[in-house]
């Protein structure tokens, strides 16, 4: 018998396939394998019942509050919950929570991007392994020693930056200082920049490590410099993990409370101009006025908790949504 013969002879393999193959599959498995599905299933509803509890909780005392208030919650430019009868809202504490979130977005995704490409591909592994370690140790540093930080050695050297941005950009409004200590919006978000950056940075550099080598090798024997790998491979691959990592510093900025209490001067009134003293964000307000608020002034300050939680859900989902819209495109399929 030839060797044709004797493969032609030979059985296929077996593979089966289907709901009957894994309906077999799950019969058979392994007590251990049961107990672990099952703790993972667990903890996957666990956290959404927390988050419904955490809801059903903002929401009810929210409503105690709110139906209660004589001003408009949602357009209103003062917070007094002491009086009678009440009128706060979430004017001031909306629009500061914003801008400075936007600020440190603006000033540390740039920054985050720049570091974590260096350490990737440009730095020597000598020098990139010590860059990494201390950037490391900065996201886990306590906010309050940022705070600490940002009163005692920020805010005193801002005044030449203050009086420069003034003299050449303080004919936009946005930008004019009429002196005093620089406790403004502008302040918060360059101090919320610094806290966020180790986040960016560091998830930033594990996804532009995860590039495929092949991409960035066939890039170099097209004749790319290493700027065009950088943007014609790395950049695309690693999109949706920075918009993620951007996401998670966003998270930290919206809901940092004790830098922020500690270095902005708050006032219940929206500023022309950044470089003011004045404004107030969610966070700051809620911890600043919580041990000393009456039962009804905390059903208040939980009602614009409420609000931040939306934010930072629908900040999330927003997200996701560019990340699933985009990861087509950014190379993790390949």
């Amino acid at each position: 018998m030839d060797t044709t013969t004797q493969h032609n002879d030979a059985a296929p393999p077996l593979t089966v396939t289907g709901p009957a193959h894994r309906r077999a599959i799950r019969g058979a498995t392994r007590p251990g394998d049961r107990i672990f599905l099952g703790l993972s299933r667990g903890s996957g509803i666990l956290l959404l019942v927390i988050m419904a509890a955490i809801a059903v909780f903002l929401t009810y005392r929210a409503t105690l509050a709110i139906g209660k208030d004589h001003g408009n919650f949602l357009t209103t430019f003062e917070w007094n919950t002491g009086i009678l009868p009440p009128q706060f809202g979430i004017a001031v504490l909306a629009f500061g929570t914003f801008v400075s979130s936007i600020v440190a977005m603006a000033l540390a995704v740039p920054v985050a991007v720049g570091i974590a490409l260096f350490l990737t591909h440009y730095a020597p592994r000598r020098l990139s392994g010590p860059i990494a370690y201390v950037i490391d140790l900065l996201a886990a540093v306590p906010s309050i020693v940022y705070g600490l930080w940002g009163a005692l050695v920020l805010v005193p050297h801002l005044n030449g930056l203050y009086s420069w941005l003034d003299k050449y950009f303080g004919w936009t409004g946005i930008l004019s200082w009429q002196g005093g200590a620089p406790r403004s919006l502008l302040t918060v978000g360059i101090l919320l920049a610094v806290m966020i950056l180790p986040i960016i940075t560091n998830v930033s550099r594990e996804v532009f490590r995860q590039v495929p080598r092949m991409h960035e090798e066939a890039a170099l024997a097209l004749g790319a410099t290493r700027w065009e790998v950088i943007r014609v491979s790395v950049l695309p691959f690693g999109r949706s993990g920075v918009i993620s990592a951007s996401m998670l510093g966003l998270g930290r900025a919206l809901g940092e409370t004790m830098a922020v209490a500690t270095v902005l001067s708050p006032t219940f009134d929206i500023k022309a101009s950044l470089l003011d003293p004045g404004g107030g964000t969610f966070a700051q307000n809620i911890a600043s006025k919580f041990n000393e608020a009456t039962e009804f002034g905390q059903d208040a300050l939980i009602a614009s908790g409420l609000v931040l939680f939306v934010i930072t859900l629908l900040v999330n989902g927003a997200a996701r949504m560019i990340i699933n819209r985009r990861k087509e495109y950014s190379g993790a399929n390949a």
